[in-house]
């Protein structure tokens, strides 16, 4: 996995991202979890999410989301938490951040936990909130709730890490001006703090196998973990697949569920 500092890298990204501006193939070498941006309220729906989230995981990043809460009301805050999850639930994203910026209404703890609630309600299993910095004890959220907490704290903000938050939380944004190769303008970084896991962000790591389409192959050769294998090849509409019950015999759990396959590695890290 990649480590910058010493830490999983994280990326959190929205439409400020251009996708014609991102080489995916080189920024996603680098980045671990890649959190993306639905929605600013209700009205305001990020241009790019669904490019994002289909990049990087198509490159086997790990996608998560996040949504800014706007709601002015309880009633309010649900409908943005049912809009969030209806535009962003078919990426089935690893976790679900609530990005909590603004004093939308007066009562904001109570809202936000309404918004919690509300996706709770829809299904969503892991919930985090990232609070501003400045507001953390004013709005007194309910971080009991969720299952995460993200805080940006920049100090110096020049792209390295020089501060932390006063506040206990999991995920550290702590630059707003980060560089990537593959990428030349300025990127959100975080690191991971406290005491989860990567893994219980993104869930088992996850192996991608790529094979070159450009030729009908009857044997497909792979090099994985260090072996060099070989497996029949099925060819169709241009493009060269491996049978998947193969990864089986590679250490690999193959899960089905409705028209969904999950391939997980249990094999040593």
């Amino acid at each position: 996995m990649s480590l910058r500092g010493g830490n999983h890298v994280i990326i959190d990204i929205s439409h400020h991202q251009d996708p014609k501006k991102i080489n995916y193939d080189v920024l996603a070498k680098q980045v671990d979890l890649a959190i993306i941006r639905t929605q600013y309220g209700s009205n305001t729906i990020d241009k790019y999410y669904k490019i994002h989230h289909q990049e990087f995981q198509k490159r086997g990043v790990p996608t998560a989301c996040y949504a800014w809460v706007r709601g002015v009301s309880i009633n309010d805050m649900k409908v943005e938490a049912t809009d969030f999850y209806n535009r962003t639930k078919q990426f089935n994203p690893c976790f679900w951040f609530l990005d909590v910026e603004e004093k939308s209404m007066a009562d904001m703890r109570s809202g936000v936990s309404a918004y919690v609630a509300e996706l709770r309600k829809l299904g969503v299993k892991k919930i985090g909130i990232y609070i501003a910095h400045h507001l953390y004890q004013q709005f007194n959220l309910n971080m009991s709730e969720v299952d995460a907490v993200w805080i940006p704290y920049y100090g110096r903000n020049d792209g390295t890490i020089s501060g932390k938050p006063q506040y206990p939380c999991d995920i550290h944004q702590y630059t707003s001006v980060g560089r990537l190769d593959g990428y030349s303008g300025d990127l959100d970084l975080n690191r991971l703090m406290g005491t989860k896991p990567l893994e219980f962000f993104i869930g088992e790591r996850k192996e991608a196998v790529k094979v070159d389409d450009k030729k009908e192959l009857s044997k497909i050769k792979i090099s994985l973990h260090g072996k060099q294998l070989e497996t029949d090849g099925i060819h169709q509409d241009g493009i060269n697949y491996i049978p998947i019950r193969f990864l089986e015999k590679l250490g690999y759990q193959i899960g089905w569920q409705d028209e969904t396959v999950t391939i997980n590695y249990k094999g040593e890290e």
